[in-house]
């Protein structure tokens, strides 16, 4: 297969605006489904684990209690054979609008809070994701190190997909 199939081949990135700030990163999407589907592929083990990550990254889940004050262990696995440990605490769950947590990565050299907005628009669903650093070099760091910026695109890219299929799933099912 040629690179350029292969790349054909990947979610898309181009529906998403990103601004960044000197300690932000602020995604927007819009998903064609709607927002209980991408609440679900958000907050369940079940489906979070199918599309989390950049292009090329799976997920292991160790445990996740997704609730304020619970705890999400994972380890997002390299297409480059590297595992990345990751834990996320949850702050606060307003089911299905919002989510606030905190992302620690890197044995402590990543550290982030994340707040996720889910706005229903129809049948869609516009996803708003706010990645607050701690300071300007601690985002640059992850930009740096990570690609973080470039691969929080691929993920809500790799989520479009998930969802999108999942919501036509849906819909075949219930001509039937």
């Amino acid at each position: 297969m040629k690179n350029s199939e292969r790349e054909t081949m990947l979610p898309t990135t181009e529906n998403i605006i990103t601004e960044r700030t000197d300690r932000e990163v602020i995604y927007t999407r819009v998903f064609d489904a709607p927002r209980e589907l991408v609440w679900a592929a958000w907050s369940d083990p079940r489906h979070i684990g199918q599309w989390w990550g950049p292009n090329g990254f799976t997920t292991t889940t160790y445990s996740m209690d997704f609730k304020p004050g619970g705890v999400w262990r994972y380890v997002m696995h390299g297409p480059d054979g590297t595992d990345y440990q990751n834990k996320i605490v949850y702050l606060e769950i307003v089911k299905p609008e919002r989510l606030l947590y905190n992302h620690l990565g890197d044995d402590g050299k990543v550290s982030f809070q994340t707040t996720v907005t889910f706005v229903a628009e129809g049948d869609k669903t516009k996803l708003t994701m706010r990645a607050l650093f701690p300071s300007a070099e601690a985002l640059q760091f992850v930009a740096e190190k990570y690609h973080a910026i470039e691969g929080g695109k691929q993920t809500l890219g790799r989520l479009a997909e998930y969802v999108e299929t999942a919501s036509l799933a849906a819909e075949e099912a219930n001509v039937d």
